[in-house]
């Protein structure tokens, strides 16, 4: 079933589909170069070099679904111990930030509003009761194994790296994408994960030039829609987003980036106004008073890397939105030009849960 928002920037039409947790942001393919034959090779009584194979990681093995399946035993390792217990709370919709087997503040909070959404004791711990709930709702086998799977890279995804994002925003203005620096940075957006994380899970792997086909291992973050939110509350001083379902349990948890300037953060009721996914952007260079090269405005292409990332959820105060990033590991650290800036997936599943007229709730 699909459903028709209205693009709050730009008020283009568009369609937002249920979303796959693999959709592309865009699907816009860079042109094909027409190739240029080789020159010949001067003739030679030596067999020609063989290339060097490129690495593999080793694949990952799952285990058949088992929605009833009892806890199992965590990864030794700890910070693989940690990125599953992170993965498995991304999965229900509790954020803990970027997967990165480093569990920290973000962590715990995922942790106590999954357990408050569930009616556990709330003790910020990953206890027996909290892993045992997080195991039997997991929709995959609950093995050690299955927080990670192996994951191709296709030409759609390709399209989408586009090099680094030029500083210059006239420069900006000329890209047909705004779209990823490498595969790198591709791969851990599709991990919901750290590049760090990445390059644990595929050692070896020279993760910034794969091409299409080549196989990967990333955390498991295949993950059922959310449920419908009837209400969304931002926390300014914790600097996160928490969706609640209409018996008032929380359902969804996403940590934010908010205003640099206290003057810009509002506070009390305000309710979503327009949702669009993949959006483009318009830069008002009045709104930039930094920016002292540009005197018109501007039309920013949608893609990952556009200044609002893959969703827009605008709010009706105008020029407020919930919207994704361009720098995910800066999540909750730096601050916004007034707008909440949270991780692209996770801007995205809240577009999917979402309504115009949901009420949004603003407190210090």
């Amino acid at each position: 079933m699909a459903f028709l928002f209205i693009l709050a920037l730009n008020a283009t039409v568009i369609t937002l589909c249920p979303p796959s947790i693999f959709a592309q942001p865009s699907e816009v393919s860079p042109p094909t170069p027409t190739p240029t034959p080789p020159a010949p090779s001067p003739p030679t009584n030596q067999p020609p070099p063989q290339p060097t194979p490129k690495p593999k990681p080793a694949p990952v093995t799952t285990s058949p679904i088992n929605p009833a399946a009892q806890p199992a035993q965590p990864p030794k390792d700890p910070l693989l111990a940690a990125a599953r217990l992170q993965t498995l709370l991304a999965r229900r919709g509790f954020s803990p930030g970027l997967i990165d087997g480093k569990p920290g503040r973000k962590t715990r909070t995922a942790i106590e509003f999954f357990q408050r959404s569930r009616k556990l004791p709330i003790t910020g711990e990953a206890d027996a009761a909290t892993m045992s709930a997080l195991a039997q709702e997991d929709t995959l086998a609950t093995t050690t194994d299955t927080w990670q799977r192996p994951y191709t890279l296709t030409s759609k995804d390709l399209a989408l790296v586009t090099g680094p994002i030029p500083e210059d925003w006239n420069e900006r203005a000329q890209l047909d994408v705004s779209g990823y620096s490498d595969t790198h940075e591709l791969l851990a957006e599709r991990g919901w994960c750290s590049l760090a994380l990445v390059t644990t899970l595929n050692p070896g792997i020279d993760l910034t030039s794969l091409s299409e086909g080549d196989t990967v291992n990333l955390p498991d973050t295949r993950a059922p829609s959310l449920p419908p939110i009837a209400r969304l509350e931002i926390d300014l001083s914790e600097k996160y987003i928490v969706g609640y379902n209409a018996d008032d349990l929380p359902v969804f948890l996403t940590h934010c980036s908010i205003a640099k300037s206290a003057e810009k953060r509002p506070a009390g009721r305000l309710t979503v106004k327009v949702i669009a996914a993949n959006p483009d952007y318009t830069f008002n260079p009045k709104d930039w008073p930094e920016v002292t090269n540009v005197t018109s405005k501007l039309r920013i292409a949608p893609g990952p890397r556009n200044p609002v990332g893959a969703a827009w959820i605008g709010l009706d105060k105008p020029g407020y939105g919930i919207h994704g990033t361009v720098r995910p590991q800066d999540i909750g650290k730096t601050g916004s030009h007034g707008c909440f800036r949270s991780l692209n997936w996770e801007a995205l599943r809240l577009a999917h849960a979402v309504k115009a007229g949901t009420p949004v709730d603003v407190k210090d």
